[in-house]
C-alpha cells in the first residue's frame, strides 16, 4: 500500500481562468516516469471550477474518462452530440475510443468540484460512447469493461465500518470526509494504491464519501 496525499498531488489548471487542477499522476508538464499509471488509472485529476468557468472544447482518444461530481454541477458537450449536466451522486462516462471532443464548463452559480478519472482500455479504437448514471447507489457498482475496471462508491457515516473489495489492484480516492484504512488516516483528496489487496475495510472517522476502483492484474 502506498499512500499519496493531497497536498502531493502536482498543481495544474489556470488559477486565474478560475481552473484550479491537482494531479495524482504524471501530467503534462509534471512528469514522473515512476507515476505514470497504477493498475488501469492513468489520471485523477481533482478540479475546481469557478461559476462561469471551464475547458473550452478539447479531443481525447483511447481513453475512458469517468467523472465524479463533489459539489455544483458541471455542463458536458460532446461531438457525438450528447449535452448534459452532471451532479453530485451521478456517474459520468465518456468513452473516447478512435477520437472525441468535448467541453466541460461550470455554468451555474456556485463552486463546482468534480474528481475526473482516465483508465485505459484493454484495446483502443471504436466508436466514442456516453454514459450517464444518475445517483449510483452504494450497492451497485459501475462496471467499465473496456478497461476491466469497477467503480465503487462508499458513503459511510461515522464511525461506521465497511468492506472494500479484494482486488489485484485498489485504488482508494477520498472525495470527502474522513476515513481510516489498515492504519492510515485519509482526509479528502487524499489516495491509497493497494496491490493484491485483501480483506480490507475502511471506517469513516467522520461522515465520508469514497471513490474505490477494483482493477484485474489481466487488464
Amino acid at each position: 500500500m502506498s499512500i499519496q496525499r493531497a497536498a502531493e498531488r502536482y498543481p495544474g489548471g489556470d488559477p486565474e481562468s478560475g481552473i484550479e487542477t491537482r494531479h495524482a499522476f504524471s501530467f503534462g508538464r509534471h512528469y514522473d516516469p515512476d507515476n505514470v499509471r497504477f493498475g488501469a488509472i492513468v489520471a485523477c485529476n481533482e478540479e475546481r471550477l469557478a461559476p462561469g468557468a471551464g475547458f473550452a472544447e478539447h479531443p481525447h482518444s483511447h481513453t475512458e474518462i469517468v467523472t465524479w461530481v463533489v459539489e455544483g454541477e458541471l455542463t458536458h458537450r460532446d461531438s457525438a452530440g450528447h449535452s448534459t449536466v452532471v451532479r453530485p451522486g451521478d456517474v459520468q462516462h465518456l468513452s473516447a475510443a478512435g477520437g472525441v471532443r468535448h467541453v466541460e464548463r461550470n455554468d451555474g452559480t456556485v463552486p463546482l468540484t468534480f474528481v475526473q478519472m482516465w483508465l485505459a482500455p484493454r484495446e483502443p479504437g471504436g466508436d466514442p460512447s456516453y454514459t450517464l448514471v444518475p445517483g449510483l447507489a452504494d450497492a451497485t457498482p459501475y462496471a467499465l469493461p473496456a478497461a476491466g475496471a469497477l467503480l465503487h462508491v462508499r458513503r459511510p457515516a461515522a464511525g461506521e465500518r465497511t468492506a472494500v473489495p479484494d482486488a489485484d489492484f485498489l485504488y482508494v480516492h477520498v472525495a470527502r470526509g474522513r476515513i481510516v484504512l489498515a492504519g492510515h488516516e485519509l482526509g479528502p483528496g487524499d489516495a491509497a494504491r493497494v496491490t493484491g489487496a485483501r480483506d480490507l475495510d475502511l471506517t469513516a472517522a467522520e461522515a465520508a464519501e469514497v471513490l474505490v476502483w477494483e482493477m484485474t492484474a489481466e487488464a
